[in-house]
């Protein structure tokens, strides 16, 4: 592997912290568990997300593609998944701060890269097929407005999915009911669930509710918090002939304002992955 890659690779996968703790315990279920509330909670070894973890480590350790050296050789075991998950021990640039010099310059794309290398991952899939009628359904209980490119609910229950670059629209955008990036309007107290599914051939992405400016940031995982307990997936890998690697994200609007969802992948909110989500107080 070239230097220039294997930089990417070494700081990609640093900063996917919280791409396997979105994992763990996933496997046997039909539906993936709520995400983690901020890409720096803890993470327990055990599991098909560790056991998966080591797989792919040792495959790069292991053939000299990646570590060379050997310097990186803890992050195979169960100290190097809690920091690479993000626990209390992780350094100060996985939870916001500076990111090291060593993970910029790359020409590489870190989607691509997290892509492939989760493409295997455990984790609920749904078929191509499932994911083109999800993308394109209305969801129940929604009012929208095609030509505003908006989606308006007023229940106190809310539930929609998610389509990340589908192959047969826009690159870098996300559709929602057979609209691209719309803005979403949910009340206040509204319980909020969101299936995201990656429907990109060859590329990782992901989902967060954030109330930062970090769509102005090459690296909105380092800037962006989800606005709320429950309400971020930060990496699904590619698609395979298993199907579509999907997620759920389960939370509670709690407070009213105006706030985005993004994909947290570098580079991707700034080419447009992104839209308005609006939490009403009326």
């Amino acid at each position: 592997m070239k230097s220039t890659r294997l930089a990417a690779v070494i700081g990609t996968i640093a900063i996917t912290a919280a791409g396997l703790a979105a994992l763990a315990g996933c496997g046997t279920i039909s539906k993936a568990p709520a995400a983690a509330a901020t890409p720096v909670a803890a993470a327990t070894p055990g599991g098909s997300a560790y056991a998966y973890y080591q797989t792919m480590m040792k495959g790069l350790y292991g053939g000299g593609t990646m570590m060379g050296g050997g310097s990186y050789s803890w992050m195979m075991g169960a100290t190097g998944y809690q920091w690479m998950m993000g626990g209390t021990a992780a350094p100060a640039w996985m939870r916001g701060s500076a990111l090291p010099g060593f993970m910029m310059g790359s020409s590489s794309d870190p989607g691509q890269v997290m892509g492939s290398l989760f493409a295997n991952a455990p984790g609920p899939r749904v078929s191509a097929a499932q994911a083109a009628q999800l993308g394109s359904q209305s969801p129940a209980g929604a009012t929208l407005d095609r030509a505003a490119n908006r989606i308006t609910f007023t229940g106190a229950s809310v539930r929609l999915t998610v389509l990340a670059s589908p192959a047969d629209g826009p690159d870098e955008t996300f559709r929602i009911a057979g609209l691209t990036d719309p803005a979403i309007t949910v009340p206040a107290g509204a319980q909020v669930s969101i299936e995201v599914i990656n429907a990109d051939p060859d590329t990782a992405h992901g989902l967060v509710i954030t109330a930062s400016g970090a769509t102005s940031s090459s690296m909105p995982m380092m800037t962006a918090r989800p606005a709320f307990p429950g309400s971020a997936v930060w990496f699904l890998g590619n698609p395979t002939p298993a199907g579509m690697h999907a997620a759920t994200l389960n939370f509670n609007a709690t407070t009213p304002g105006s706030y985005r969802y993004l994909c947290p992948v570098p580079g991707h909110a700034q080419k447009g992955m992104t839209g308005a989500f609006t939490v009403s107080g009326t």
